[in-house]
C-alpha cells in the first residue's frame, strides 16, 4: 500500500512563496505502508489542507494523488468509502466528535461499524492507559479539549487501517500525556504494520520517523 503524490499543489496556496520551499508541494513523493512520516508545517503552508486532500475530502489541487495505484480523484464514492473503512484512519485537528453522544459512544462507532479488531476489554485498557476511563460515559462536549483529543485518538485506533493520518493530534496535551498517547499509537501501528502520517507545527521525537519533511 503506497501513497504517491505527483506535483500536487492546492489552488488555495498556489501563489504563496512557501510552495517553492516545500518538500511536499510540487514534488514527487512515495509514502509506504509501515513508514512513520512527519510533516512539519508552519501556519499558512497548507497542513490541514494536505490532510484533507490525502483523505479525499478536498479536490481543489493540481497534480495527482494515488493510493495503491488508483488516482483518488477518479475513485467512486463507494470505493473511497471502502478505503476509508479498511485502509485509512484519521484524527482531525477539529476532532469532529458527535456532541450528542458520550465519549464511549463516539469511540464505539468506529469499533462496531466493522468486524471488530479491538475487543471491549482492549478498549477499556487503552482508555485507562490514556487516562480517560473515568469520563467515557460523559457527553463528549462536557470533556476538556485534551480529553477530547484522547477520545479521538482512541476512536481512530478502533478501526482497521494501513495508514493513520493525524493533524496536530497532541496540541492540547501536556508532555506526559503526549508521551503516553504516542506510545499507544506506535504500539498499535507496529502491531498492524501500519504507517503514520502526522502533521504538526514543530519537529518532535514522539515517533521513530523514517521520513521527515517540511511543508
Amino acid at each position: 500500500m503506497i501513497f504517491e503524490l505527483n506535483k500536487v499543489i492546492p489552488s488555495t496556496i498556489a501563489d504563496r512563496p512557501s510552495v517553492e520551499l516545500s518538500d511536499v508541494w510540487g514534488k514527487y513523493i512515495q509514502w509506504k505502508k509501515g513508514q512513520f512520516i512527519k510533516i512539519t508545517a508552519p501556519s499558512g503552508t497548507g497542513k490541514t489542507t494536505l490532510v484533507h486532500i490525502l483523505y479525499g475530502l478536498r479536490k481543489d489541487y493540481i497534480g495527482d494523488i494515488s493510493y495503491d495505484g488508483k488516482n483518488i480523484l477518479q475513485l467512486k464514492p463507494s470505493e473511497l468509502a471502502q478505503i476509508r473503512q479498511k485502509h485509512w484512519s484519521i484524527v482531525f485537528q477539529d476532532l469532529r466528535l458527535f456532541s450528542s453522544l458520550t465519549a464511549r459512544e463516539n469511540i464505539e462507532l468506529k469499533r462496531v461499524l466493522y468486524d471488530p479488531i479491538i475487543t471491549e476489554e482492549q478498549l477499556s485498557e487503552m482508555a485507562n492507559q490514556l487516562g480517560i476511563q473515568s469520563i467515557l460515559n460523559q457527553p463528549a462536549t462536557k470533556c476538556s479539549y485534551g480529553e477530547q483529543q484522547r477520545i479521538c485518538i482512541l476512536r481512530a485506533l478502533m478501526q482497521p487501517f494501513d495508514f493513520l493520518i493525524m493533524d496536530e493530534p497532541f496540541s492540547h496535551l501536556d508532555n506526559a500525556n503526549k508521551k503516553i498517547a504516542a506510545e499507544l499509537i506506535s504500539t498499535e501501528c507496529k502491531r498492524r504494520n501500519a504507517g503514520i502520517i502526522i502533521t504538526d507545527l514543530d519537529k518532535d521525537d514522539h515517533f521513530d520517523y523514517q521520513v521527515s519533511l517540511n511543508l
